[in-house]
């Protein structure tokens, strides 16, 4: 059975069924991560939780130490990071308390560290489908066996934050054909794609950014309470889709690292050699 990781609020770990709960602190060349990783089983299936914001929601998404939670996740064994975050809507059928399994993304961050090929190593991976197939597909499957609303795809707009969208900005990323907005899962996407980790992320709308003028602007308070409401149902689907995603035998970025180091390996510094030496 694969190792599944999964990435979201500090409560994710409370599922019905899980046993051998523990929690570890890891180093790691690139810092601290967001918090301790929370491990236990699930019909069988190892599962390693981590909270992304810490466990008390103190770490802005840009602080967030991507590099950090992605290396953690690859130490301890994990195949596969399934996502779970809020998201505002940019369409109008994307409705606070859906669902949304998106399938693309367009990254707009700007002071973040995407990449752990630097500092003396290049490296390029592909990111033209940036989700996992094999882990949408039993996410989707299981949101539909709960009878959830649930959208099979959409693109991601990853904002930088931690301010909300302006009008005009919103305006702009619906005028580009965007779907939901956020402010987290392009990175950990990119960084999971370099660490050979299949990721997929279940998006819970919580707000209609501030695009449309007819509901209120999207606020702290609008999105806390839709999350929370949303929460246990997250749950529900994760107690269907972590025994699944364990009992996959092949992950679709298992080799996504081959032929993607361009630098020589007599050119590669010790210090980063080393830092790498998981990948």
């Amino acid at each position: 059975m694969a190792k599944i990781g999964v990435i979201g609020g500090s409560g994710l770990y409370k599922i019905e069924g899980i046993e051998k709960i523990e929690e570890m602190s890891l180093f790691t060349p690139f810092g601290k991560p967001s918090g301790n990783f929370i491990t236990g089983t699930l019909a069988g299936v190892e599962v390693i939780f981590l909270p992304r914001h810490g466990k008390d929601h103190a770490i802005s998404p840009t602080e967030i130490n991507y590099r950090a939670n992605i290396f953690g996740m690859k130490k301890l064994g994990a195949q596969a990071i399934i996502s779970v975050s809020a998201c505002g809507s940019l369409k109008e059928e994307l409705k606070p308390m859906d669902f949304v399994v998106p399938d693309q993304f367009v990254d707009l961050t700007k002071h973040r560290k995407t990449s752990f090929f630097e500092d003396g190593v290049v490296g390029h991976v592909s990111l033209a489908d940036p989700f996992s197939p094999e882990l949408r597909k039993i996410i989707i499957e299981a949101a539909r066996e709960l009878k959830l609303t649930v959208h099979d795809k959409g693109t991601y707009v990853n904002m930088e934050g931690p301010q909300f969208s302006t009008r005009a900005e919103s305006n702009l990323y619906r005028s580009w054909g965007m779907d939901i907005i956020g402010m987290t899962t392009a990175t950990e996407a990119k960084l999971a794609r370099e660490a050979e980790l299949s990721y997929a992320t279940l998006a819970a709308v919580t707000d209609y950014d501030c695009w449309r003028e007819a509901t209120e602007a999207v606020t702290v308070e609008m999105v806390i309470a839709n999350l929370q409401k949303n929460v246990e149902n997250a749950k529900r689907v994760l107690k269907i889709v972590l025994p699944r995603a364990g009992a996959l035998t092949d992950f679709s970025a298992s080799s996504a690292r081959q032929h993607a180091i361009m630098t020589a390996p007599n050119a590669i510094p010790e210090n980063k050699k080393r830092e790498l030496e998981f990948l």
